[in-house]
């Protein structure tokens, strides 16, 4: 049950996000576009989740992607969504705020 928990919730071991910063990767803001507008990390692309499926096929399955929304609840459905389809490199960066404050912090 713990373990169905942070695969849901995305928590398991830490994941420096300095380190794929660093690599290539793409940075995946599922919020609305409104609130896309009103914010976001710099290098984010932004994919509403409810046209997330819709635009997989546009999307590198070789590249790591990390997801990112509000507070982590709509990154977690798109990276169970980006894995069901079989990207093998998805990490849930939780809320965009926090990941953006990671990535600098290194």
């Amino acid at each position: 049950m713990l373990n169905f928990l942070k695969s849901l919730f995305g928590s398991g071991p830490k994941v420096n996000y300095s380190d794929l910063i660093n690599r290539s990767v793409i940075i995946m803001d599922v919020r609305t576009k409104r609130e896309y507008q009103d914010g976001h990390i710099k290098t984010s692309v932004n994919i509403p989740l409810n046209h997330l499926k819709d635009q997989l096929s546009k999307l590198n399955k070789d590249i790591p992607i990390i997801t990112c929304c509000a507070s982590g609840s709509r990154s977690s459905v798109a990276k169970r969504i980006l894995k069901s389809a079989g990207f093998s490199e998805v990490y849930n960066g939780g809320a965009w705020q926090s990941l953006e404050y990671k990535i600098r912090k290194g």
